[in-house]
């Protein structure tokens, strides 16, 4: 292992020293640094080589480390004045903060779980978080100095002031060949480049609703039929968003199809998998225009929502959009290496009405090498995958809403979180089936989630029943290849 110690205040950047040798090609380089944000987290690992006092910890999200003043903000009004690059600290978050979590270096929240919102979204924007951090609005102290802490494991830490981290930095070209294919999960067409340096064997998971949310904004039928629309003040925010498109339509599905396109262009050739959206109705509605498009429900996670909404009178022109602009990302600018997801398909039915929707929309699957695939995250997926496999060119399994669905346990609640565990062994027997039947008829599966890279164990279980491919956040990269490629090498997969 080659060394450089290097020190870096906050003023002096984070740019190498120049008089430090370069390390050898095939080996880590490690040294001290003292600075904000560790850029490309992914391929670094941090120790803390000194550091102030402990002020808070809870749930870790990501392995990296970022320091910042910290603005604590008790709305998201309160949170739009923070500055940028600072440690935000809040009681939660939702889908409207996304525009606030991008400008932070880190974010603290009193609740969450592993699977709630700001973990989903930090993860994506790979911004390291903590959640669940207990009175952290009290017990942080606002334009102080702290150090968000993600690398010590599943607990996450916050230090007082400016802590010094030693980076250990993988070259991509020591990091092991794996038979299981390791993707990437990702949807910010800001960051995708970014990834370009790993090793990943494409994109397993691009959230279709993370793009309409953050691109957009704006309910896809509060374009088409804006008059219908109660909110004047609304309305004229439609009005100036498209004032420079055709129609209200054209605004959307161009802007979506360059988002797309930028995440396929990303791992080109390589596939890259976009996950039709999922909005819930609870989400939906915090869209513009959304109060007036979506229906109230008491529970939206087992409401309206993934493949229900696809061939709906009331949401069919919607979907319609998203199609046209998966199609102009694939036939106009020539993404052809994109390939359709399907989530929360309860039936065989419905499986078969969300097909002739896609067809009807220009989207028929093995037309021009279109694959298909669906989610497997509903327990009628696991007991009807014959069925299923006649449908879809693949499976991606996920774990967040199997696991919800097969214990009852909302996946969202902090009381119940311990009886949430996708790895229990209820969800490695439904899995292990899947995984059986999917290869019988021919069908790749895969799975996207965290669970491979916080369980090794787990890891090891889905190699040896020879998974094709797992789809992690770029922070768990390193670690759900290396601990692949140990269950190969120990003879789990063929």
């Amino acid at each position: 292992m080659a060394v450089r110690d290097i020190r870096i205040s906050n003023e002096e950047g984070s740019g190498p020293n120049p008089e430090a040798p370069a390390p050898p090609s095939a080996l880590p380089a490690t040294k001290c640094r003292s600075l904000p944000v560790f850029p490309d987290s992914c391929l670094n690992r941090y120790s803390i080589t000194k550091r102030g006092r402990e002020l808070l910890r809870g749930i870790a999200i990501g392995t990296g480390v970022s320091t910042g003043t910290v603005c604590k903000a008790g709305s998201l009004e309160e949170a739009q004045t923070c500055p940028d690059h600072c440690v935000l600290v809040c009681s939660d978050t939702g889908p409207d903060w996304l525009p606030v979590l991008e400008r932070a270096h880190a974010v603290v929240t009193e609740h969450g779980t592993r699977t709630s919102h700001t973990a989903i979204a930090c993860r994506e924007l790979d911004i390291p978080a903590i959640v669940n951090a207990g009175k952290a609005m009290t017990e942080l102290r606002d334009g102080g100095a702290a150090t968000v802490s993600c690398s010590e494991g599943d607990v996450g830490f916050v230090y007082e002031g400016v802590a010094e981290v030693q980076v250990t930095e993988i070259n991509p070209a020591s990091i092991p060949i794996t038979r299981t294919r390791i993707m990437l999960n990702l949807a910010n067409p800001a960051t995708a480049l970014r990834w370009q340096g790993l090793p990943a064997d494409g994109i397993g998971l691009a959230r279709m609703e993370f793009l309409v949310r953050n691109l957009i904004g704006v309910h896809p039928m509060a374009l088409l039929y804006p008059e219908r629309m109660t909110d004047r003040e609304e309305r004229k925010r439609i009005s100036e968003l498209t004032s420079d498109w055709q129609d209200p339509g054209t605004y959307f599905t161009e802007t979506l199809a360059q988002g797309i396109a930028q995440l396929a262009a990303s791992q080109y050739p390589k596939p890259v998998t976009i996950r039709t959206s999922d909005f819930k109705t609870n989400e939906q509605v915090k869209l513009i225009g959304g109060r007036d498009f979506e229906p109230l429900e008491a529970n939206p996670m087992l409401g309206w929502r993934g493949a229900s909404r696809y061939y709906s009178a009331e949401f069919r022109e919607a979907f319609a959009l998203e199609c046209q602009a998966i199609r102009t990302a694939r036939d106009d600018i020539g993404m052809d290496n994109l390939r359709i997801m399907i989530p929360f398909c309860r039936t065989p039915e419905e499986a078969d009405k969300v097909l002739e929707e896609l067809s009807a929309n220009g989207l028929v699957r093995g037309k021009r090498g279109l694959a298909v695939y669906m989610t497997a995250e509903v327990p009628a997926n696991i007991e009807l995958a014959d069925e299923f496999s006649e449908r879809f060119d693949g499976f991606s399994i996920g774990t967040n809403d199997l696991t919800q669905l097969t214990f009852g346990v909302d996946r969202d609640s902090e009381r119940l979180s311990e009886l949430f565990n996708d790895h229990h062994e209820a969800i490695k027997r439904m899995i292990a089936r899947l995984i059986d039947t999917s290869h019988r008829h021919g069908r790749a599966i895969g799975l996207c989630g965290q669970a491979p890279s916080d369980h090794p164990e787990f890891a090891a279980f889905l190699v040896n029943c020879g998974i094709d491919f797992l789809s992690v956040s770029p922070d768990s990269f390193l670690r759900v290849k290396e601990q692949v490629a140990q269950a190969e090498s120990a003879g789990a997969a063929p």
